[in-house]
């Protein structure tokens, strides 16, 4: 069976100044934020895991942090993006305050990685701030493909319903925010997964649990060519990432 290929698009690097149109708390855990403006008619994001910048003012300053478009509309010019509520950090904290009528600006994507083949199995890994991509596949993906899906949350509360037209299996796994760099929750979920052929592996976690998933899935004998891991966090340190390490 022939290898999936990861094709790159590049996109204008642009910033756009947007309005906050409404907020709104999708779980405990879980932020979502509608953007609106004329700035998003050119909006451009071809792959589920793609990033933007999210560019937030502080007090005299301002943060710059990473974010995936959970899901978009060019002719609505509307943007969703999904915060994950996990602390004090300054993305988190202004998801938790911002009103409609506030404003921030965007950067980005500056590019997208597009997995492509022909792919009749996906198995999806990641904690929460995984989600926002893993939704946005979920909703993507068509008819007669098949998703198992591996999600790390704090509680049954956190859990999230996803429309998708795919055959979809989700395995939620429960585990307190401060266990979120263990491992072991992710691994023992591992065996309920059937790992075919045409089976395309996508990990996204805190980068040393992603390192030690992606070692489980090529020991459990699947080939690199069918699998992406990355670190979308690092343990203790602030705007760090991993985005593929196998690159």
């Amino acid at each position: 069976m022939t290898a999936p290929t990861i094709r790159r698009m590049r996109h204008e690097l642009k910033f756009r100044d947007l309005t906050v149109a409404s907020t709104e708390r999708l779980t405990p855990h879980m932020i979502r934020i509608t953007l609106s403006g004329a700035d998003l008619a050119d909006f451009a994001s071809g792959s589920f895991d793609d990033h933007l910048k999210m560019i937030i003012p502080t007090d005299g300053d301002s943060a710059k942090r990473d974010y995936t478009p959970r899901r978009f509309d060019t002719e609505a010019q509307e943007l969703i993006i999904d915060f994950a509520d996990h602390g004090e950090g300054p993305a988190a904290s202004w998801a938790r305050d911002v009103k409609s009528g506030d404003t921030v600006q965007i950067a980005g994507p500056r590019g997208s990685r597009v997995i492509e083949g022909e792919i009749a199995h996906w198995v999806l890994i990641g904690d929460e701030t995984a989600l926002p991509a893993m939704g946005r596949k979920l909703e993507e993906l068509p008819a007669g493909v098949k998703v198992t899906m591996i999600a790390a949350v704090p509680g049954s509360e956190d859990e999230q319903v996803i429309d998708s037209a795919a055959d979809v299996t989700t395995h939620w796994v429960h585990r307190p925010m401060d266990q979120a760099t263990e491992a072991q929750p992710f691994l023992d979920a591992l065996p309920q997964i059937a790992l075919t052929p045409d089976t395309f592996v996508w990990i996204a976690t805190e980068a040393g649990i992603a390192k030690q998933l992606r070692e489980a899935v090529l020991a459990m004998g699947h080939p690199l060519q069918w699998l992406k891991a990355a670190g979308y966090w690092i343990n203790g340190e602030a705007e760090a990432s991993i985005k593929d390490l196998d690159a």
